[in-house]
C-alpha cells in the first residue's frame, strides 16, 4: 500500500472518494488521474483510496490528490500478447474467471470504503465499484469513452462464449448513478454528459524539459509510444540514420539509456509522459485514448498507428482526421520502419490548435456537484 499523506485536514472535513481503474494499459489511470488533479483544484480537502492493479507509482506521478493505494483486480478488459495483438481465449478464460463478481469480494470492498467513510466511487471503466456503491447506497459515477460489453460485441460472432459477459456487464454499467463519457466517445448515452478529452496537464514547459533531456533547440524530438504494455522495436537500428532527430522511447529498456540519437527510457522514469509529448515535434504511437488526448492537447503531430481488430480505433481515427495533425501508420509499416521515411511529411504539418478546453476540468466540475 502506498499514499500521499492530507494536509491541513481535519477527519470530518476530509471529502473520501473511491476509485476503481481498469488495468488495461495506461489509458484509464490516465484518465482518472487527470479528472482527480483537477477535481482537487475544486476541492482542496479531498481525499481519495484507489484500487486497481495499476502500478502505484504511476498515481505519485499523476494525483495532486493526497491518495490511498490498494492493488486490487478489478477488471480484465484485454489480454494482450503486445500492444496491438489481442489474445481472446486467454481473454475469455480470464473474464470466465472474474464474472459474475464474487458477492464476498463486493462485500469486502464495500465494508472497506464503508469504514474510511467514501461519499461517492468513480469507475473507470471496472465496474465492480458500481456493485460496491450500489450495496452501501452511495452515488457512482461511471466515466468512459467506450465499455466493455461494447467492445467485446465486436468478437462476439466468433467467440459465443462472450455473449454471456457482454449482458452481464451492460447491465452492470447500466446500474451507475451518474455517467460521464469522455470524447471521443464511441457509443452515444442521451442520460450521459459528454467532455471534450481529457488529458493529464503539462508540468514543466517544452524548453524545461528540452534541456532536462540534454537536447538542443535546433534538433527534433519524435517521441515513440505503444502505451503501458511492451512492444518491441525492430527498427530501431534504423533510427540512428536521422542525425537531426532525437527519438525518445519510453519502456524501450529498463533503465535509462542514451545511445547516439536516441534516448530508452522504463514505463515510469523521472520524465512525465505529458511532458515529453508536449516537449516532442511528432508522435508515433498506437491509436489509444491517453496518447490521443495527450497529443491534442499538446497540439503535435501524429504518426498513428492503427489496430483494425479493435473495434474503439475507427471511432478515434475519424476524431485524429478531424482534429489532430497526422498520417495513418500501418501496423505492418510501423514494424518494419518504412514509416521513417515518412517522418518529413509528418513533421511539416502544421500544428494543431492548442488552447482548448480539458475535459479533465468539465468531469471534475459535474463530480464536485455531485459532491456537494
Amino acid at each position: 500500500m502506498n499514499s500521499k499523506s492530507s494536509k491541513n485536514c481535519t477527519a470530518s472535513s476530509i471529502h473520501r472518494i473511491a476509485v476503481f481503474i481498469s488495468p488495461h494499459g495506461y489509458g484509464h489511470a490516465a484518465r482518472v488521474s487527470a479528472i482527480l488533479s483537477a477535481l482537487h483544484k475544486i476541492i482542496p480537502n479531498l481525499y481519495v483510496h484507489i484500487f486497481t492493479s495499476v502500478p502505484s507509482n504511476f498515481f505519485r506521478d499523476s494525483v495532486t490528490a493526497p491518495f490511498h493505494y490498494q492493488t486490487q483486480l478489478v477488471d480484465v478488459g484485454f489480454v494482450q500478447d503486445s500492444s496491438l495483438a489481442v489474445n481472446l481465449d486467454k481473454t475469455i478464460d480470464a473474464l470466465d474467471a472474474f464474472y459474475p463478481v464474487d458477492p464476498a469480494l463486493v462485500h469486502t470492498l464495500a465494508a472497506q470504503i464503508a469504514q474510511i467513510h467514501c461519499e461517492l466511487v468513480i469507475c473507470d471503466i471496472a465496474p465492480i465499484g458500481i456493485l460496491v456503491a450500489n450495496e452501501l447506497g452511495i452515488p457512482s459515477v461511471l466515466v468512459e469513452n467506450f465499455t466493455w460489453d461494447w467492445l467485446y460485441e465486436a468478437y462476439a460472432a466468433d467467440k459465443d462464449r462472450l455473449v454471456t459477459h457482454i449482458e452481464y456487464l451492460r447491465n452492470l454499467f447500466a446500474r451507475a448513478t451518474h455517467h460521464i463519457q469522455t470524447s471521443p466517445v464511441c457509443n452515444d448515452f442521451d442520460t450521459a454528459i459528454t467532455t471534450a478529452p481529457v488529458s493529464r496537464r503539462v508540468r514543466s514547459d517544452r524548453s524545461t524539459v528540452r534541456g532536462n533531456l540534454s537536447v538542443s533547440a535546433s534538433q527534433r524530438i519524435v517521441l515513440i509510444t505503444m502505451g503501458g504494455i511492451p512492444e518491441n522495436y525492430p527498427f530501431v537500428s534504423e533510427l540512428n540514420s536521422q542525425n537531426d532527430t532525437v527519438f525518445i522511447i519510453p519502456g524501450g529498456s529498463r533503465k535509462v539509456m542514451v545511445r547516439n540519437n536516441l534516448i530508452l527510457l522504463p514505463f515510469h522514469s523521472e520524465f512525465y509522459h505529458p511532458d515529453l509529448v508536449n516537449a516532442s515535434d511528432a508522435i508515433i504511437g498506437k491509436v489509444g485514448y491517453s496518447t490521443l488526448a495527450e497529443v491534442y492537447h499538446a497540439g503535435v503531430g501524429f504518426g498513428y498507428v492503427t489496430r483494425a481488430d479493435f473495434r474503439e480505433s475507427p471511432v478515434l481515427v475519424a476524431y485524429i482526421r478531424k482534429h489532430i495533425p497526422g498520417i495513418a501508420i500501418r501496423e505492418g509499416e510501423f514494424r518494419n520502419g518504412t514509416w521513417i521515411s515518412r517522418l518529413p511529411e509528418l513533421l511539416a504539418k502544421p500544428p494543431g490548435r492548442t488552447t482548448k478546453s480539458n475535459g479533465a476540468v468539465e468531469a471534475a466540475g459535474h463530480i464536485a456537484k455531485i459532491l456537494r
